[in-house]
């Protein structure tokens, strides 16, 4: 069974930080271009950010460019998306996903539809 567990989130001023920690087991976490989407209150869920199997490519909506860094440790079959300089529109739950198909193009990789697995989401608050 496969099982992706988002962490780390939580409740952060404007202008703060937060770690996001997605624990995957169930399948080889190595091989999977790994994504993370969000979805605010009363809005369609959107991509974040995503990390290409090799761990050579990243990509990032252009509303996170330079404050989000996504990464992967293969040893813990874990990814981060770590959050600076956080802003009130970045409240939402974030959700990590698992894909498996070891092809990583960029754009596929900024659809839901790429994505195999999902987590449950972890909620996201920044206060202005």
């Amino acid at each position: 069974q496969v099982q992706l567990v988002e962490s780390g989130g939580g409740l952060v001023q404007a202008g703060g930080s937060l770690r996001l920690s997605c624990a995957v087991s169930g399948v080889t976490f190595s091989t999977c271009n790994m994504g993370w989407f969000r979805q605010a209150p009363g809005k369609e869920r959107e991509f974040v950010a995503a990390l290409s199997w090799t761990g050579g490519s990243t990509y990032y909506a252009d509303s996170v460019k330079g404050r989000f860094t996504i990464s992967r440790d293969n040893a813990k079959n874990t990814v981060y998306l770590q959050m600076n300089s956080l802003k009130p529109e970045d409240t939402a739950v974030y959700y990590c996903a698992a894909d498996r198909s070891r092809v990583a193009l960029g754009i596929a990789l900024m659809r839901e539809a790429r994505y195999d697995y999902w987590g449950q989401g972890t909620q996201v608050t920044v206060s202005s």
